[in-house]
């Protein structure tokens, strides 16, 4: 009830000027993900009586159409579009600098990711110690850190939010007819001319083009009638790429696809976030009527203030209660997913996973307050702020990418891959890094 009552005195704080369901979409949609993982891993003992990583997409080609509801990162994109839209045209307003800027906006962001990094670190260099086998500690910290790889594709797109601002302010709905277009561009040159790894360009087009939208509401460019035409016009799109085009039904990778739509992301997810924030947009009037309520207020309210804990923390804890389930005997495993048993099995697995997920949000969700950034007679060299994101992204990316967890050395970790998002948040100037370095 502590955390309760706090929520409840914040809610009851905020601003009536501020658009609640800007905050309602953010917490929305992280838990939309944390659900879809904990859905879609679906692992199992064989007959062998080995542990198979099995993944729902794939055992069961009917559920791909879920990830049309499951796959929100879209709306967090938009959601992020509105608030920086919002930050950057204040600090404008008040003369403030890029840099302290960036920091403020970011910090919280990233922050949280520092414990989840060291403590799975440290679990691939004392599993390694140990004896355990490279392969499996390579899994579980794969499983456990796949969150991170949005992080730095946020973070590129946050950075960028002084130049796509100007673009909007310049040329409004031509700006995100440009990105659209350059999505376009690289689909045709992947599909088409298989010209290699041009679809990584895609990272930008999609997400900044979603971005791009988050400024059109912001700006109040997005009217209710406007929006259920962006959601059927978005619709109609997805449909012909994907039952009548090229693009797959999922939109998140399926083991063994030849296309996947989301690494990288391809304008059928474009198509889907589109629809996405037409749905969303069109529902608007509902959704802040709804969150006058101060209980659904509060609870949104609660749940901003451990948002990237929970993000960061969910597969950890799906790790550790499956690691426990294998550990006694095999017990809940022996069930093939997608199964009526499977299925109804669901409800017990969601309740042992959010037990999991308590503790550590009691553990670390302090580190997303963080220290805020540190204060600076002058702002920080752009050179020096350009190498220091870079350092954070790559770092974040090759967590995703190949993982920290190292299958040779002696300590069984990618030290340099652990040590860039360090390293980078120290140059950028954020918190507790930045003290450390200027001593």
């Amino acid at each position: 009830m502590g955390l309760w009552n706090k929520a409840k005195s914040l809610a009851e704080q905020a601003p009536p000027e501020r658009n609640r369901y800007v905050d309602f979409l953010r917490a929305l949609s992280i838990l939309a993900v944390v659900v879809g993982h904990w859905l879609v891993a679906a692992p199992y003992i064989g007959a062998d009586g080995e542990v198979v990583g099995g993944h729902l997409l794939g055992i069961l080609p009917w559920t791909q159409w879920l990830t049309w509801g499951f796959q929100v990162m879209p709306i967090f994109f938009l959601v992020g579009g509105y608030s920086n839209g919002v930050s950057w045209a204040s600090t404008r307003a008040k003369n403030g600098h890029y840099s302290d800027w960036f920091a403020s906006r970011i910090q919280r962001l990233i922050n949280p990711v520092f414990p989840v990094l060291l403590v799975w670190a440290a679990f691939a260099f004392v599993a390694t110690q140990a004896g355990m086998a490279r392969e499996t500690v390579r899994m579980a910290v794969f499983l456990a850190l796949i969150p991170v790889w949005f992080l730095a594709v946020y973070l590129l797109v946050t950075a960028l939010a002084p130049l796509t601002w100007k673009l909007w302010e310049k040329f409004g709905w031509g700006s995100v007819a440009l990105l659209v277009a350059g999505a376009v561009l690289v689909d045709w040159l992947t599909l088409s001319q298989g010209v290699p790894y041009v679809n990584f360009l895609n990272f930008l087009f999609v997400w900044l083009g979603i971005h791009q939208l988050g400024y059109a509401w912001q700006q109040g460019r997005l009217s209710q009638g406007r929006a259920l035409a962006l959601f059927l016009a978005g619709l109609a799109t997805l449909i012909g790429l994907t039952i009548y085009g090229p693009y797959p039904i999922a939109m998140i990778g399926v083991p063994g696809a030849e296309i996947t739509n989301s690494m990288p992301p391809t304008l059928a997810l474009l198509a889907l976030g589109v629809t996405q924030t037409g749905l969303v947009l069109a529902l608007e009037p509902r959704g802040r009527k709804m969150l006058d309520n101060l209980s659904v207020w509060t609870a949104t309210v609660l749940m901003n203030g451990m948002i990237m804990t929970v993000y960061l923390w969910h597969l950890t804890a799906y790790v550790l209660v499956m690691v426990a389930a294998w550990a006694a005997g095999g017990v809940g495993l022996r069930v093939m997913p997608g199964t009526a048993e499977w299925w109804w099995s669901r409800p017990v697995w969601f309740l042992l996973w959010i037990a999991a997920t308590l503790p550590l949000i009691a553990i670390f969700a302090r580190y997303e307050r963080g220290m805020g950034p540190a204060k600076r007679e002058a702002p920080i060299p752009r050179l020096r702020l350009v190498i220091g994101m870079i350092a954070i992204c790559v770092g974040l990316a090759m967590t995703a990418a190949i993982s920290i967890a190292s299958p040779e050395g002696v300590t069984g970790v990618r030290l340099w891959v652990v040590a860039l998002p360090f390293v980078g948040a120290a140059l950028v100037g954020f918190g507790p890094v930045y003290r450390w370095v200027r001593g």
